[in-house]
């Protein structure tokens, strides 16, 4: 890429962070700017993930209050994380880039659809009772192991998909909103692992996109309380609506 391209995207990571910390969804701004800038879709996609990883650990610090108590949980969780994330990465290195291609628009709408819901989807757990004192229940292992093969495969909406699958599973929104920070941090690493000895990952994109990312990330966190969500939610499905409709159209 030439200085210019790397400048842009080092600056779209930035936003991406800001946007990651406020409403979720900095992957659908990231991953078609790399694509634009001509990446190919598996390559712009572990360069994303790489980029992105930074981010993750930023909101592990910021919840490490509510951890406290959660360790064997966040023990049997991770290592959960550790295998779906694994199984999704080895995937998308180990099938057709032309596959990826195919999957990837529904990928990318499904992640647009997913953050539009979001708000929706908070208030339902918002509501429910607080979870039992027993055992996570075995269907919950299921999910977050699917739910972080995703991640590890594409991850747009992957905190999102998080937040829905731990509150129902554990009813308590506030530590699901934690513990999706630490399974997305563990899934991320997953991809960094392996993405970075196997996978077509640009460095001097990463080079300047993480470091980017984590300075967005703090940025947004400061902002976070003061601007509407709502307006930028609605900007960001929008543009991942007209991302998905353009990778459609270039299958």
């Amino acid at each position: 890429m030439s200085p210019v391209d790397l400048l842009v995207a080092a600056g779209v990571a930035l936003v991406a962070g800001v946007v990651n910390s406020i409403a979720g969804g900095g992957s659908l701004i990231l991953f078609p700017t790399l694509v634009a800038l001509g990446l190919g879709t598996v390559a712009a996609n572990v360069t994303n993930s790489l980029a992105q990883w930074p981010g993750y650990l930023g909101g592990v610090v910021g919840f490490r209050a509510e951890y406290a108590g959660q360790r064997d949980r966040l023990v049997r969780f991770g290592a959960v994380a550790v295998l779906g994330g694994t199984l999704g990465s080895v995937l998308l290195l180990t099938t057709p880039s032309e596959a990826f291609d195919v999957v990837v628009p529904v990928l990318v709408l499904l992640a647009t659809v997913l953050l539009a819901l979001q708000p929706l989807l908070t208030r339902r757990l918002a509501g429910a009772a607080a979870g039992a004192t027993g055992r996570d229940p075995a269907w919950l292992y299921a999910a977050l192991f699917l739910a972080t093969a995703y991640g590890g495969y594409f991850g747009g909406a992957l905190g999102v998909i998080l937040v829905g699958v731990l509150g129902v599973g554990l009813g308590r929104l506030k530590l699901a909103n934690a513990l999706k920070s630490a399974l997305s941090a563990v899934t991320a690493t997953v991809t960094l692992v392996v993405f970075g000895i196997f996978g077509p990952v640009d460095w001097a994109v990463v080079a300047v996109a993480a470091p980017a990312s984590l300075i967005g990330g703090f940025l947004g966190a400061r902002i976070a309380t003061r601007i509407p969500v709502t307006p930028l939610r609605v900007l960001i499905v929008a543009f991942g609506l007209a991302v998905s409709v353009y990778l459609f159209l270039r299958i």
